[in-house]
């Protein structure tokens, strides 16, 4: 391998100083170049430079590495620049790859290419003109590791600087293992002492808690319940309060219109008293000064009464006493004119009927002489026998009718019948089906619950299960606890 293909490799591999990793190189590049024959015109068309090759019979089979070499030293450059810096200008970075004889637009695109194939984080501000490196995930995640690499770096130059006496160190070292040494069994009874306080410092804290709050749990529920019962009373009094004040108040809207009939009976206007005058209005004295005002109207208009009574009775008496005479005279004269009038008309219909008796007899001798009554019995078989076959023929569509009407009703009896059973074989049906459905839902229904239940003990099983192994857990970790006590105490 010749020198300067090492001392390249060396610089791509180990060098992290971007400021002069490209002058280094740049000598390198243009050595391989001037050795496979490769310039910055003809390294852009390695196919026409590979045929020029073989025509010149020269073995140039290095000059394919060229451009990614010179790929492979820019992005080495732009990543000791992403360690180094978090901003630089575009056109520092131009300023040192300007001996590559790269145009920027190349390494653009290869800053494009590494930054999607995420091998660092880079961006490119054309606006401010700079290049910015990583992000904030990135950055807080060497923030965290920064200071521990510095004092290593730091401890690294100290012992270049200042060499360390290794055999100081050794025996402070040796002194130090055997001093640990010496103490580990102590120190181990007395951290397993310190590990059965702590744990009976933290189980008894716990206990403090649990009692703690048991106690404030117990407090708070005994105050919420004092709370609702006397929320609970409240409610009640102001209820029985409510109650109260509506029943005073409607006793005193009743007590007002007491008050209003009582003082409009006794001919008071009470369109223009107030509120207050009419509480002031005292019901009983009102009550008792409109019953003694009623009594005596009362009293006044019963004895009104008795008066005109009076006064009509003696009216009717002196009336009667002076009409009667008159009274006597007028029936007096009424029958003799109705026994006058009846005579008159029994005279009257005696000799109505005489007449009437007489034309009788003088009709009965004029048919006699002329024999009606022998063609009566003629003229009565002729209408009777027109008169029965009218009476046939109406007998006939009558019978006809009634067949019709039998047969009509025989006809809906077996319609109505036909209908009743399709009916009941339809409400059959409904009711199987209904059934039917019921007994499904049934089945579905104790399938579900004996899922339900299935999976309820499933999940007690596993309950009771979790929960044994838990207690055996704990059984366990307590027995592992106590066993340094008996280690401890043999021991001593």
């Amino acid at each position: 391998v010749p020198d300067y293909l090492r001392e390249l490799y060396v610089i791509l591999e180990d060098n992290t100083d971007p400021l002069d990793m490209v002058e280094k190189a740049r000598s390198l590049l243009d050595t391989l170049r001037a050795e496979t024959g490769v310039n910055a015109e003809t390294e852009q068309d390695a196919k026409k430079e590979e045929e020029g090759d073989a025509e010149d019979g020269e073995d140039h089979t290095l000059a394919k590495y060229v451009e990614p070499l010179t790929n492979v030293l820019i992005l080495k450059l732009i990543f000791n620049l992403s360690a180094a810096y978090h901003t630089i200008s575009l056109d520092h970075v131009r300023g040192l790859t300007s001996g590559l004889g790269v145009t920027f637009e190349q390494m653009e695109k290869s800053i494009v290419l590494s930054a999607q194939s995420r091998a660092f984080s880079v961006r490119i501000d054309h606006r401010r003109g700079c290049i910015r490196f990583g992000d904030a995930a990135l950055e807080s995640d060497e923030m965290r590791g920064q200071l521990s690499t510095l004092a290593k770096r730091l401890t690294a130059a100290c012992d270049v600087l200042s060499p360390p006496n290794n055999k100081a160190l050794e025996v402070e070292r040796a002194s130090t293992y055997t001093s640990v040494r010496s103490t580990l069994e102590s120190e181990h009874l007395a951290t397993l002492e310190r590990r059965v306080v702590i744990e009976k410092r933290k189980e008894e804290a716990e206990r403090i808690v649990q009692d703690r709050l048991r106690r404030e749990a117990a407090a708070r529920k005994a105050e919420e319940l004092a709370r609702k019962a006397e929320e609970d009373r409240r409610l009640v009094r102001e209820q029985k309060l409510r109650e109260r004040e509506k029943l005073q108040k409607i006793q005193e809207e009743m007590d007002a219109l007491e008050k209003k009939r009582y003082l409009t009976a006794m001919g008071r206007s009470v369109e223009n008293m107030t509120a207050e005058e009419l509480r002031e209005v005292d019901t009983a004295a009102l009550a008792k000064e409109h019953a003694e005002k009623a009594f005596k109207k009362k009293e006044e208009a019963e004895r009104k009464v008795r008066e005109a009574a009076k006064q009509l009775d003696y009216i009717v008496r002196a009336v009667r006493i002076e009409e009667l005479p008159r009274m006597k005279a007028g029936f007096d004269s009424r029958v003799k004119e109705d026994r006058k009038r009846y005579e008159e008309e029994v005279v009257a219909r005696a000799k109505q009927a005489k007449e009437q008796w007489e034309s009788d007899v003088t009709e009965k001798v004029k048919l006699g002489s002329v024999s009606v009554f022998k063609h009566t019995s003629h003229f009565e078989s002729m209408i009777m026998s027109a008169r029965k076959v009218v009476h046939t023929q109406a007998c006939q569509r009558e019978d006809e009718r009634a067949e019709l009407e039998a047969e009509k009703g025989k006809l809906d009896r077996a319609r109505t019948r036909k209908q009743e059973e399709a009916h009941r074989v339809e409400e059959a049906r409904i009711a199987a089906e209904k059934a039917e459905a019921e007994r499904k839902a049934e089945e579905e229904r104790l399938r579900k619950e004996e899922e339900k239940r299935v999976r309820q003990e499933e999940m007690e099983r596993k309950e009771r299960a979790r929960m044994e192994e838990q207690r055996e857990r704990e059984e366990r970790e307590r027995q592992g606890r106590s066993v340094p006590r008996g280690g401890m105490g043999s021991s001593g």
